[in-house]
């Protein structure tokens, strides 16, 4: 019995934590950033979720073979249950790492990156493109 028990507590367990990735999980649009924007593609990375560029386009709307595609944008973010994340960001433009904070309300989906223990940071709205 106590092994039931523990087996349904865990069930439940990753279907709430499913649950809280699934509000990421999908293909993004950035806001253009040094003249491009890019589509994101997030998807579950172990109790994670990541981002790597799959597409990326020149503010006109004119898609290019940029040398980023493929790499990963949104890195190890973890759900905290309640439609935020935090994980870490990379920034093409300058080759960066920053502590990251994310949150999905619907289609709309806030990014920041930060440095100095979080008093100085920048952010990106997303639309959820696909």
């Amino acid at each position: 019995m106590k092994q039931f028990v523990a087996a349904i507590a865990l069930l439940i367990g990753l279907a709430t934590q499913a649950a809280a990735q699934d509000a990421a999980v999908g293909i993004w649009q950035t806001e253009p950033d040094d003249g491009a924007f890019a589509h994101v593609v997030i998807q579950p990375c172990g109790n994670a979720v990541c981002g790597v560029i799959q597409r990326t386009f020149r503010n006109g709307g004119e898609e290019y073979q940029s040398p980023n595609i493929g790499k990963t944008l949104v890195i190890d973010m973890v759900p905290n249950g309640d439609g935020t994340y935090d994980g870490q960001v990379w920034r093409p433009s300058n080759d960066k790492i920053y502590t990251g904070k994310m949150t999905v309300n619907g289609n709309a989906l806030r990014l920041q990156g930060c440095v100095a223990g979080g008093l100085i940071c920048a952010s990106q709205n997303w639309v959820r493109a696909g």
